[in-house]
């Protein structure tokens, strides 16, 4: 499957304008940003409706898309998942999702979830599936129950002030040809951020005519396997966003970037928001 390497994310959409959440994403589709990233958890299903009005009308084919959702942990029993993305299609108006995704780890038994998943797979309902918010330690668990090249992705929180994936959920995604999808590349708290990190980026747009979120963007995705998922309910944000495909950093560049937004020490697990 051919996946743009930077996509539309919707967490909260359902809190912004609706006419211009629609807008930015059909902007999206038309310049080829054909990931696009929702969950049953957002808006309990009402983002998932959103974007079943946008792709009634997207200037894409079905086929041309890469659409992913995702199974909260609490539903995620055996009959759970199945339940889950059934209703999860009936929000999207769609016969099959590209990837589903496990949201996060939780209680029920991974196997039945990744069974599930496989059944579903199998029923032609989801092309593949994936985990969200693993750490390597449950990535390990799930390559264990599943096998070699089941694993789609592993969706984790990935910006230029939180790093942590790099110690050891990135190099076992790499090894086991799991793509890395980060959410929230923009981090939480203002952009671009303050101080001698912000000025660093600032520097390297400057020089390049680019935005700091086009040289944000350029950074998190600077290796085949690094995907993200910015969300934009405005137009001129998804154009922004998409004209950072064209930039390719140069090693001096990336190493003044992880200089200026050190990785923290190493801790357990992975963050999430």
């Amino acid at each position: 499957m051919r996946v743009p390497f930077i996509g539309q994310g919707t967490w909260q959409m359902e809190q912004d304008d609706r006419s211009s959440a629609i807008a930015a994403l059909r902007a999206g589709l038309e310049l080829g940003l054909t990931h696009i990233d929702t969950a049953e958890l957002y808006g309990s299903g009402r983002v998932e409706a959103l974007i079943a009005e946008v792709l009634a009308d997207s200037p894409r084919r079905r086929d041309e898309l890469f659409l992913v959702s995702k199974v909260m942990p609490n539903h995620a029993s055996r009959a759970g998942t199945i339940r889950a993305c059934e209703q999860s299609l009936k929000h999207l108006r769609t016969d099959y999702l590209d990837c589903y995704l496990l949201h996060w780890p939780g209680d029920e038994p991974l196997a039945d979830t990744l069974g599930a998943f496989e059944e579903l797979r199998e029923a032609g309902k989801i092309r593949a599936w994936g985990v969200s918010n693993f750490d390597e330690r449950e990535l390990a668990q799930a390559l264990a129950i599943a096998g070699p090249g089941k694993i789609t992705c592993n969706q984790v929180l990935y910006h230029l002030k939180q790093r942590d994936i790099e110690h050891a959920v990135v190099p076992w995604c790499q090894a086991h040809d799991v793509a890395v999808v980060g959410y929230t590349p923009f981090g939480r708290a203002s952009f671009p951020p303050a101080g001698a990190g912000g000025k660093v980026l600032a520097d390297i747009a400057a020089k390049r005519g680019a935005t700091a979120r086009q040289i944000a963007l350029a950074f998190l995705t600077r290796e085949p396997y690094l995907f993200a998922i910015p969300k934009a309910s405005k137009a001129e944000h998804v154009r922004e966003n998409a004209a950072a495909r064209d930039i390719r950093l140069e090693a001096a560049e990336i190493a003044a970037l992880e200089t200026a937004f050190p990785k923290p020490p190493r801790r357990s697990g992975v963050p999430m928001i």
